[in-house]
């Protein structure tokens, strides 16, 4: 939960860059946490720029259990169930998320048939944060975001990705959109090679 870098983990956690850096190499190790690499490509980052790290846990199980269980577990232990659930509730889409966005790497290896994708994950720096940024065989750059909200996505969505890219001097070839709820007649209308849209009735395919 929560945005996943490194420094913000550990000020969650309470504990100092060392205390911190020595957890994560134990719990890598272990295979409960994965470490992912920001990724510095373009000209928008300075030369001495640092951008932190993410951290993420390896399964929705472990990231359930440390979220929910966990924190809760002396309630839980005696019966008392109230406080568990309303946490749930609370942070369900947070939580649910970074699944979906998981799934939407998958899928989107799947559908990219003629033109492979050949590198997918995430993108963060200082002022952005995308869902998806992918590069294809030919070397088109891929960029998306997943929406598990109860609204369908508009075009200000989509207008939304393409500032980011702008902010971070992406030059994306393809852009990508996943809702949970469908789409704007007006999104609709301007699907194309160039815009892709999916939605959680996809995700069939992973399973077929």
């Amino acid at each position: 939960m929560g945005d996943g870098r490194t420094h913000s983990s550990f000020k969650r956690a309470k504990i100092d860059k060392d205390a911190g850096e020595n957890a994560v190499e134990e719990l890598a190790s272990r295979g409960i946490i994965r470490v992912d690499k920001a990724k510095n490509v373009f000209t928008s980052w300075g030369e001495d720029e640092k951008v932190d790290n993410k951290l993420f846990f390896t399964t929705p199980f472990i990231r359930f259990w440390f979220a929910f269980i966990s924190p809760l577990f002396k309630g839980i232990r005696d019966g008392d169930y109230k406080e568990v659930k309303t946490r749930f509730k609370n942070r369900e889409n947070e939580f649910l998320t970074l699944t979906v966005v998981e799934l939407t790497h998958e899928l989107l290896k799947q559908n990219f048939k003629e033109d492979k994708i050949v590198e997918i994950g995430t993108y963060w720096d200082r002022n952005i944060e995308l869902d998806i940024y992918a590069k294809t065989a030919s070397g088109k750059i891929v960029v998306g975001s997943c929406k598990y909200t109860n609204a369908k996505v508009k075009k200000s969505e989509l207008t939304k990705l393409q500032e980011s890219c702008t902010t971070a001097k992406i030059e994306a070839d393809i852009f990508v959109l996943l809702s949970k709820k469908g789409f704007s007649s007006e999104l609709k209308s301007l699907k194309s090679e160039s815009l892709k849209l999916f939605s959680v009735k996809n995700f069939k395919a992973l399973v077929e």
